[in-house]
């Protein structure tokens, strides 16, 4: 029976049974649903969903699950902390989390070196706790994406005490090989391989009378990807998790998945005089040698199996870190034959390529190299930060926070967020020697350790100015947590009138518009200090976003940027913004510099505005048309109250 068949037959009824109010309100509803791409759609569309897959728009929120929350008081955060957070997430808008490594594993790097792939670390929880995570995202509405670790497992894994004993099912499991002597007789490591954690990627094992390969630390040794079993035994494991509910995996370190088989030696790179150093060579035979895309087109084709034989409208998705060149990157995507890879090659451009000193060009220019090179047909990324880099408050300035989260969420594509970046969190230097835990800062020395150290942005998250910022009850965490939560913290933002994490949530209340899912982009210097960007969808409203990088006032006239004379609203403004969401600004004067018409920016301050067919905040239209949208349920339910009273049984529509 169609749609258009029950609104005449309603209509007919009403006007035979109901009264005249009850009338007016159900046609008039009824109108809406039967018409939502009327004068009036930017206001009150149904149509919230397209042709977007639930991930080529998503924000992808990344847990460090040791500091995110510590549910029985040991110092550690866990996965019961996590799931008493999920409705924090939900309320945020948060739609899909990453884990950091939540495996078995002895954790001298925090869970990159897993010694059982389908078990939980035990700090952290039961596979009882994992399942009862899964099913609590679920049910709000959030996705669960895993972090593998395929390159290396840990020296404590069954697998690799089995290749060390030439067990022969595993004797091939790693990469093995014999040592050559010097002009002395001295055993040395078969090549000048360098690990990325600092010193020789070679350790001698005394059992089996043979170095094996490591290229982060010696306690993670190299999986064998050339012998087929490893690729089986991996794929079970993804499948394992699978079955458990998760949308899909980060995969680590992608890139170092294989080595080149007569293990040449690396040239040297004339970057700097320590041999130890991972920067004395390039590394040519030990990262993107062409059989890694061919592995990761590989795992792509598994997850598309298995989302093709469990039809329930849920994607699986591959997102690869792997910092590489732009063109390497690319055909992690889709190669030039047309093969696909992974759906998120990583984006680090915002942590590599730019930094406190850029100005507007450089921004604008490290956006548009990704879209240019970026195969058409597939969803751009842009990564702002993780747990291996130093927090954006920490390397673009606290004052910057909320013009990069402006930047980030009105981007085209996916957005990914490490926690705490809502906040504005910054990195705490001033973590001690001897409580220093990160592997690279301890091979680094105590003279040292600060400027490799990673500990800085994974400290805990600052929930409030409790006691260990609520983190945890325990008298001491497992990283010292940063100082500055008696004021920086979730639940004084929450509290305040003004916050980065209102900002944060206001714009991924506002990434819910056609135009910011779907519409067209455009971006431009507008001057060395101030750069903007357009989103333009038909019928839509027109969303620019506008960011000044530099530490001095800005003022600005965006009359050619937005092609011609507008009245603009203010979406989102930051907290040191001199403006209010919902501020009305006109630009219309033809003299640019006339200041009656120009933007003012404060330093590194940035706005989000709109222009478009109705006089309305795009933020306010939201919130009517979820108004209305509960209105429409309350009208469902009065009209099937009038027709039981009224013998629904004796209309026929048909």
């Amino acid at each position: 029976m169609r749609l258009a068949a029950i609104v005449a037959g309603v209509k007919m009824f009403a006007a035979q049974q109901l009264n005249r109010a009850t009338q007016l309100i159900l046609i008039c509803s009824l109108l809406w649903i039967e018409a939502p791409g009327l004068s009036m759609s930017s206001l009150v569309s149904s149509q919230t969903e397209d042709f977007i897959d639930w991930w080529q728009h998503a924000v992808f929120y990344q847990i460090y699950p040791r500091s995110f929350k510590d549910s029985n008081g040991d110092g550690i955060g866990d996965l019961q902390g996590i799931i008493s957070k999920l409705p924090y997430l939900a309320e945020t808008g948060i739609t899909a989390t990453w884990l950091s490594p939540i495996f078995q594993s002895p954790m001298v790097d925090f869970g990159y070196d897993i010694s059982d792939y389908r078990a939980i670390q035990p700090e952290y929880g039961s596979m009882a706790d994992f399942d009862q995570l899964v099913h609590k995202a679920s049910s709000l509405g959030i996705k669960i994406i895993l972090d593998f670790v395929p390159n290396h497992s840990s020296d404590q894994h069954e697998w690799f005490k089995k290749s060390v004993a030439r067990d022969p099912v595993y004797e091939n499991f790693y990469v093995w090989a014999d040592g050559k002597k010097n002009e002395q007789g001295i055993l040395q490591p078969p090549n000048n391989w360098l690990s990325v954690f600092y010193g020789s990627a070679w350790e001698w094992n005394e059992q089996r009378q043979q170095y094996y390969l490591h290229q982060f630390t010696k306690e993670q040794p190299d999986l064998n990807y050339r012998n087929p079993a490893v690729v089986q035994a991996m794929d079970e494991v993804l499948l394992f998790w699978l079955n458990k509910g998760v949308a899909g995996f980060r995969i680590d370190a992608v890139n170092h998945l294989y080595e080149r088989e007569d293990l040449a030696d690396e040239p040297l790179s004339g970057k700097t005089a320590d041999p130890l150093s991972y920067e004395y060579t390039k590394h040519v035979h030990t990262k993107d040698l062409p059989e890694v895309l061919a592995m990761v087109q590989h795992w792509r084709q598994l997850l598309d199996d298995y989302s093709a034989k469990h039809p329930d409208g849920v994607t699986r998705i591959m997102m690869t870190e792997a910092y590489a060149d732009l063109h390497v990157l690319m055909d992690y995507y889709e190669t030039a034959d047309g093969v696909r890879g992974s759906q998120m090659p990583f984006n680090f451009h915002f942590i590599t390529d730019v930094d406190c000193d850029s100005d507007a060009r450089d921004f604008v220019y490290n956006v548009e190299k990704w879209l240019i090179y970026m195969p058409r047909g597939h969803a751009a990324n842009w990564v702002m930060g993780n747990h291996d880099n130093p927090r954006v408050a920490s390397r673009f300035g606290s004052a910057s926070v909320d013009a990069m989260n402006m930047l980030l969420l009105t981007l085209p594509g996916i957005a990914v967020t490490y926690n705490g970046e809502e906040l504005g969190m910054e990195d705490y230097r001033e973590i001690s020697w001897e409580d220093t835990v990160d592997p690279p800062a301890r091979n680094a020395g105590k003279k040292d350790y600060k400027k490799v150290s990673r500990d800085p942005e994974r400290t805990p998250f600052q929930w409030s100015n409790a006691s260990n910022a609520g983190f945890s009850t325990a008298a001491k965490t497992w990283l010292p947590v940063n100082p500055n939560y008696l004021g920086l913290n979730l639940a004084a933002q929450q509290e305040a009138a003004r916050s980065h994490y209102k900002v944060y949530k206001a714009l991924i209340e506002l990434r819910k518009l056609p135009t910011l899912r779907r519409g067209r982009f455009s971006i431009e210097p507008l001057s060395r200090a101030v750069f903007a960007l357009r989103r333009t969808l038909k019928d839509y409203e027109t969303i620019v976003t506008i960011i000044n990088v530099s530490a001095k006032e800005q003022l600005i006239n965006l009359t050619d940027f937005i092609n011609g004379p507008h009245k603009l609203i203010v979406e989102v403004a930051g907290v040191e913004s001199t403006y209010n969401p919902g501020d009305f600004l006109f630009m219309a004067s033809s003299h640019k510099s006339d200041k009656n018409w120009q933007l003012q920016l404060s330093p590194f301050t940035g706005l989000v505005l709109s222009h478009g067919p109705v006089g309305m905040s795009a933020q306010r239209r939201l919130l009517l048309k979820q108004i209305i949208k509960s209105f429409n349920v309350v009208l469902v339910a009065l009209l099937m109250y009038n027709l039981w009273r009224h013998k629904w049984t004796k209309v026929n529509f048909n």
